[in-house]
């Protein structure tokens, strides 16, 4: 018995235990609901809701904790624990269990229940709205079917009108200070109304003069200013903005007082820029912003005269510009507002409008046509009195600075243009661009970067425009544009924009300075191929259009006259020239692009630049083949067939061997860059078409040249069949030399073409002998081939070695 009252004690204490750490959990538990319903207190009324609804009428989750397993204790009464009584804690938890949950029942009904946001916002937000449109409509509806049935007179229908309309606006007033939002939704509805009520009574009806409709919309527009700011709503400023606009288009009678009509306008945009300033109404500012300007330019464009409109026209538009200028100003400085983006757009619209508009009425203008350059240097000033004043007194954030700092350049550079003409504006632009990317990149000033790419394009069109000019002779060739290849202006102009160029990339490849843009950005991509392409383009034909230019003139002053037997006056020129002229500038851009690739592979290694030059590089082997060879060809011709008024030199023959030294120069380039690492086997395999195509093109030309200097009559049909036999041999052999199967393929593809030829081409013509060598030698050959396959059948593969 002693044993089981040890054991009794034991599980007594054991369970002693329990009910403490049980007694324990509780009071954290409740602790916890107390900090909650602290917090929720504290908290807004929707938040206390929705909190009282979500957390506290759940039941809490309590957290399990793992115990260690206690020594085996005996109680005094010795009771084993499997058959102690559990009824008493059960019991105990339970009834703690109850009372949670009666103090979450009592404080759930404490807290109302919620509608549900999408509820919500229908009840209190579009049901009233949709509400006033359709009484808007239904009365709309009521006032057509009485006019069209005549049950009331004219003036009994606008008075209706108008107590409906003040009826609307005095309930909507009423129920202001507990319904705000529905009462903004009234009011707006009512000015509405009244709006279109009283240009019913003066254009359909005429029961009142127009000045008294014009000051009664006045009143109703300065009443919705009042509204807006007394609701704190948009919507009834946007409202009262329209109506504004819309007032003189309504009452207009055909009078052309645009006077009166800019005056008006004005008037408003200061009223509604002060609000928008005021109660900080951006979209108020966007909208008045695009009403004005779009009412400015549809009068300019329908009913604007020179004669009568031209100070009214500047004077207003200044006016417009100013307002809207210094409203953005005073938005950045006095609002703290950070720059983005949509700022500059929105500068650049508002100042670009106005230098446009006042281009244009300057333009149109006899004396205004002699202040263009004024006019725009007068934007400069504009921009550089506000750069200044950021500048002297510190004023807002240094982006402004730099973006008006920025305009003045812009000015200045569009004044160039305007005053001058020629060179000086493509090297005033490209100098400008260059100091502008500079200041960006270097200084870390991303708005000159970025203006600076709009000028890059403007500085490449006008030298466009100036090369166009300078080397076009369409017209022909006259003393008063014939100028020195070289030592021209155009050409320094050239150099001095391939400098600039050269500069901006220079420092664009700089790590150690930022772009504007992000690293991975499209815009940072873009500029990147952009700028060297400018540069690469610009360099070739600044030379090209010289090396044009020599010949050119050449081929103009080589003009002679000759009298016919009829005395009529024929104009002959040495036509020579132009295939000189052709080869000259095949034999430029072979060196060039070696050039390039060697730039390219040396210096820049970029893998990007690399394959295009060696595309470029290909692209003129293929173009001196086609075309360059030809016109070698004409000239041995010329020379054979000599014209009693030019003379023939040996340069005829020979230049032939000068333009071979170019195209092998371009060929190696090609063979150095598929000798590169990582250069892959297609590239390989395209270098060894590219060479074979151009040996035998070149052996071919050679074949015809030596043919016909001495006087052969079978060049084209004998002696290429032949020679295309022979290299077809040698290629197929050289390929299983090298085992490379796509050799020995191309071989035999050139060897069928040459047996077609033979065939459909050579024999018809040939005599006896001549088919009997041509037969016997390609037979013989095809027999060699065969030999050669049938002997080197094991060591021939289908893999190429490098």
């Amino acid at each position: 018995m002693a044993s089981n009252h040890e054991l009794i004690n034991k599980l007594i204490e054991k369970l002693e235990l329990l009910f403490k750490k049980q007694a324990e959990f509780s009071a954290e538990i409740n602790s916890l609901k107390e900090e909650l319903y602290r917090l929720q207190s504290a908290a807004s009324k929707d938040q206390q809701n929705e909190i009282g609804k979500e957390l506290i009428t759940e039941p809490l989750p309590i957290e399990e904790k793992e115990h260690p397993i206690e020594p085996e204790v005996k109680t005094q009464s010795g009771i084993d624990e499997s058959i102690a009584p559990k009824s008493e804690p059960i019991l105990e938890t339970e009834g703690e269990i109850e009372s949670n949950k009666a103090q979450t029942r009592n404080y759930t009904q404490e807290v109302p229940k919620q509608k549900s946001s999408l509820e919500k916002f229908i009840g209190e937000n579009i049901l009233n709205k949709i509400g006033i449109i359709i009484t808007i409509i239904g009365v709309a509806i009521g006032a057509k079917y009485s006019i069209e049935n005549d049950l009331i007179s004219p003036l009994t229908r606008i008075i209706l009108g108008y107590l409906t309309a003040i009826g609307l606006l005095g309930f909507g007033i009423k129920l202001k200070e507990k319904y705000e939002s529905y009462s903004a939704v009234l009011t707006s509805g009512a000015i509405v109304i009244l709006y279109f009520i009283t240009f019913f009574a003066y254009s359909f009806y005429g029961l009142i003069p127009q000045s008294v409709a014009f000051a009664l919309m006045v009143i109703f527009t300065a009443f919705t200013v009042v509204a807006a700011i007394s609701y704190n709503r948009q919507i009834i400023a946007h409202i009262g903005l329209v109506g504004a606009y819309a007032v003189p288009f309504l009452l207009s009678n055909d009078s052309g007082r645009a006077d009166i009509l800019f005056g008006y306008m004005a008037i408003i945009n200061i009223g509604i820029l002060i609000i928008s300033f005021k109660k900080y109404w951006k979209s108020l500012y966007y909208s008045a912003f695009i009403f004005t300007w779009l009412i400015f330019m549809s009068w300019y464009f329908i009913d604007y005269s020179p004669e009568e409109h031209f100070g009214l026209a500047l004077t207003f538009l200044t006016v417009f510009f100013l307002i809207f200028y210094i409203t953005f100003i005073a938005y950045k400085l006095l609002k703290k507002e950070a720059f983005n983006s949509g700022d500059v757009v929105l500068l650049l619209i508002n100042s670009f409008v106005f230098y446009g508009l006042g281009y244009a009425i300057l333009n149109d203008n006899k004396t205004g046509s002699q202040l263009l350059g004024l006019f725009t240097l007068g934007n400069a000033v504009i921009h550089f009195i506000v750069s200044v004043l950021f500048y002297k007194m510190k004023l807002g954030d240094k982006k402004l600075f730099y973006l008006a700092s920025a305009m003045v350049l812009v000015f200045i550079t569009i004044t160039i243009p305007v005053q001058l003409n020629g060179n000086w504006v493509t090297l005033l632009w490209v100098s400008e661009a260059a100091l502008l990317f500079w200041l960006g990149r270097t200084k870390g000033i991303s708005v000159y970067e970025k203006l600076s790419y709009p000028l890059m394009l403007l500085a490449f069109l006008s030298i466009l425009q100036d090369w166009s000019n300078a080397y076009s002779f369409y017209y022909g060739l006259t003393t008063e544009n014939e100028m020195t290849s070289i030592f021209n202006v155009h050409f320094l102009t050239s150099l001095l924009f391939l400098a600039a160029f050269g500069f901006i990339v220079w420092l664009s490849r700089k790590e150690t300075y930022v772009s504007a843009f992000k690293p991975d950005s499209n815009w940072n991509k873009l500029w990147s191929y952009i700028i060297p392409s400018i540069l690469i383009f610009s360099a070739y034909y600044a030379f090209r259009l010289e090396i044009e230019l020599y010949w050119d003139q050449l081929f103009y002053t080589s003009k002679i006259e000759i009298t016919s037997e009829d005395n009529y006056n024929n104009a002959i020129r040495n036509y020579d020239l132009r295939d000189f002229k052709t080869i000259w500038i095949l034999n430029y851009s072979l060196l060039f692009m070696a050039a390039l690739a060697y730039v390219s592979f040396k210096f820049i290694k970029n893998k990007a630049l690399e394959v295009i030059t060696i595309g470029l590089a290909v692209a003129t082997i293929v173009m001196f083949l086609a075309q360059g060879l030809y016109a070698i060809s004409e000239l041995r011709e010329s020379y054979l067939n000599p014209s009693e008024y030019f003379v023939k030199a040996s340069v005829y023959l020979w230049i032939r061997y000068v333009s071979f030294i170019f195209l092998a120069l371009a060929l190696f380039t090609c063979y150095k860059f598929i000798k590169r690492e990582g250069i892959t086997r297609g590239f390989k395999i395209a270098y060894d078409i590219l060479l074979h195509v151009s040996i035998i093109w070149v052996l071919s030309s050679e074949l015809i040249h030596w043919m016909d200097l001495f006087d052969s009559a079978q060049s084209y049909k004998l002696g290429l069949s032949i020679l295309w036999g022979v290299y077809s041999f040698l290629l197929i052999a050289f390929g299983i030399w090298k085992d490379k199967a796509y050799l020995r393929i191309g071989g035999m593809i050139f060897f069928g073409i040459t047996l077609i030829k033979l065939f459909f081409y050579d024999i018809v013509h040939l005599n006896t002998i001549s088919k009997t060598i041509v037969f016997v030698s390609l037979g013989v050959l095809l027999l060699i081939i065969s030999f050669l396959y049938n002997k080197y059948k094991n060591q021939i593969t289908d893999d190429a070695k490098d």
